[in-house]
């Protein structure tokens, strides 16, 4: 049986593995007792022993925004935590011909697996079925593709559950006032993730009939449309008690256009965990209060799951001797409360 049947096998079909290997590949990746981690990408790789050598092509968009940015950021340092991990990686591209170009040419490598942030998911759907079809397993990251058949793991945020906790926590600190109003800042509204964002957003404030939505403006998560709609938004709506922000790149724009303004008097909730956001939010001096994460540490993971994959691997922590078909990381809330436990998984 050639190599790439034997892998196709592992994908497609089940493998004939004795209890004991089973045993020894679920619990060779234990995560350390150690109970003072750090966050982030600074915690310890889930398995530092060395195991068979894997080498993982990853490819994602251009990095023209500073969650992209981390993004491979992430997947490059977390490689390097292994002895046992090369790490192909491609230019990026928002083009999605050249982005399946680049991809192609991981699979005419014949990397053991492949991570791939498409730039958009729909169009690179072909090219994820070509690499499995080839006994290359693919971790799809964060944007999805068409079909499941396209990817042996999907990990990413949730999109959905970022407006939703930023609906709760601007809910929670505006509950006892009464004709409250809040306004929303979103993203590329031709983006699925943009909807989904608005919709647990308005969900949440369900919860809360004294609060009402009162405004909503859409930029295009850069500094330059942030600044231009905040000050849309500032000067159509001369009251309001709360502003969601999607995205912290755009925030920066959006803070600089209320500082122009001079205006105060309500809370500001960011989204996606930039740095600038959490040394804001820790200074305490402004409207910034809090932030709602979509953690690029996704690419970290992203790489411990390809590893997995390619060293024939569960997750440590858990029973399975596979790993998962879909991960959905947690949005959770940063304010002045624990900012100091996320500051290290910030982005610039």
């Amino acid at each position: 049986m050639t190599e790439i049947t034997s892998r196709r096998g592992l994908l497609f079909g089940a493998a004939a593995v004795s209890a004991g290997a089973l045993l020894t590949g679920c619990t060779s990746n234990e995560p350390s007792d150690s109970k003072d981690e750090p966050a982030g990408n600074e915690q310890p790789a889930a398995d530092d022993k060395p195991g068979k050598q894997v080498t993982i092509g990853f490819a994602g968009p251009q990095a023209d925004h500073g969650w992209l940015n981390a993004i491979n950021d992430n997947a490059k340092s977390r490689a390097e935590k292994y002895s046992d991990v090369t790490l192909e990686i491609t230019e990026g591209s928002n083009d999605t011909a050249q982005q399946i170009g680049q991809i192609e040419t991981l699979i005419n490598k014949k990397v053991d697996v492949l991570v791939v942030l498409p730039a958009d998911g729909k169009a690179l759907t072909q090219v994820g079925l070509k690499a499995m079809r080839a006994g290359i397993p693919v971790v799809n990251l964060d944007r999805i593709f068409n079909t499941p058949q396209a990817y042996r793991c999907w990990i990413g945020g949730d999109n959905y559950g970022m407006g939703l906790n930023a609906g709760h926590y601007i809910g929670e600190k505006l509950k006892g006032k009464p004709g409250a109003r809040v306004i929303e800042l979103a993203g590329l509204d031709n983006l699925e993730l943009t909807k989904q964002r608005t919709k647990g957003f308005d969900d949440a404030l369900k919860n809360y009939p004294n609060i009402k939505k009162v405004a909503r403006q859409a930029a295009e998560f850069t500094v330059e449309s942030g600044q231009a709609k905040m000050a849309q938004l500032l000067q159509a709506q001369s009251k309001f008690d709360a502003l969601w922000n999607h995205d912290d790149d755009q925030g920066v724009g959006a803070l600089r256009a209320i500082e122009q303004a001079g205006r105060d008097g309500f809370l500001m909730v960011g989204g996606a965990g930039a740095l600038s956001a959490f040394q804001a939010i820790k200074q305490d001096d402004g409207v910034l209060k809090a932030t709602v994460l979509y953690p690029p540490t996704m690419a970290a993971s992203a790489i411990d799951l390809a590893r997995a994959l390619g060293q024939g691997k569960g997750i440590g922590g858990m029973a399975e001797f596979e790993i998962p078909s879909s991960v959905t990381l947690y949005s959770a809330v940063v304010d002045k409360t624990n900012v100091d436990q996320y500051m290290s998984t910030g982005f610039k």
